[in-house]
């Protein structure tokens, strides 16, 4: 069978909700024509929807590879990089004690490569918190927000947020009057 009718399959089975198989169909149009970027492109597609995110960045660095000027596939391999990013980084977070740092790295290049990605603003704000940099947290918090203003758990992050602020610049001014 040529790589458009194995397509044409597994779009069959897209339409179904059987991402499994749709992904098979893709993968032998792959082997039908393996210098397809769009077959790799729509199985990588069809991998992430199915949460399989290490494959599905596989199969869009190879579609990048092969079209690198496709914004498309540009856009799609920075996507999955970035929910392959924030898993990372929840596990430097789950460590003892935790790695700020360097979940807070992975967390800001997750965000450079998908800025409309809740999750990783949302956990970036989380871990500006619990390291003490409120103005990074407020920022991040904000703008997690923006994107989901009905999100409760970003709601009082954000008020929490602002209330050490605040209090933070209330004590400070305290304590420069009471040292003159």
């Amino acid at each position: 069978m040529d790589g458009e009718s194995c397509v044409r399959k597994a779009y069959e089975y897209i339409l179904n909700g059987d991402f499994e198989a749709a992904i098979e169909w893709f993968e032998q149009a792959i082997a039908a024509d393996p210098a397809n970027p769009s077959f790799y492109h729509k199985c990588a597609v069809s991998c992430a929807r199915s949460g399989k995110w290490s494959k599905a960045k596989v199969y869009a660095d190879y579609a990048e590879k092969l079209e690198p000027d496709n914004e498309e596939y540009r856009y799609h391999s920075g996507v999955i990089r970035a929910r392959l990013l924030l898993v990372e980084a929840n596990g430097l977070l789950s460590h003892t004690p935790p790695l700020l740092g360097e979940a807070a790295t992975m967390l800001r290049q997750a965000v450079t490569l998908d800025p409309l990605y809740f999750d990783a603003i949302y956990t970036l704000a989380l871990v500006w918190q619990r390291a003490g940099d409120l103005e990074e947290a407020y920022v991040c918090a904000r703008e997690a927000l923006r994107l989901d203003p009905q999100h409760a758990a970003a709601k009082r992050l954000f008020g929490d947020i602002r209330r050490k602020r605040r209090f933070r610049a209330i004590t400070s001014t305290f304590s420069r009057k009471k040292d003159r």
